[in-house]
């Protein structure tokens, strides 16, 4: 049986935790940003953890 391809894009956009969760960054940081307050934008810079919907196909494109 052939080896599993790991996904490459999911693959700069997500990466594991130690405990097996998947973090992602936050949309909304790239452009338009003169109407969001400095608060926000701050927030936005912290990663995130992929919802538990979707964790599992995140994993299987990472090839885990």
């Amino acid at each position: 049986m052939p080896k599993m391809k790991t996904n490459k894009s999911a693959a700069k956009r997500f990466r594991l935790t130690g405990s097996g969760k998947v973090r992602r960054r936050q949309a909304n940081k790239s452009h338009i940003l003169t109407k969001k307050t400095p608060k926000r934008k701050r927030q936005l810079t912290q990663p995130a953890l992929v919802s538990k919907a979707d964790k599992g196909r995140v994993k299987r494109m990472l090839g885990r």
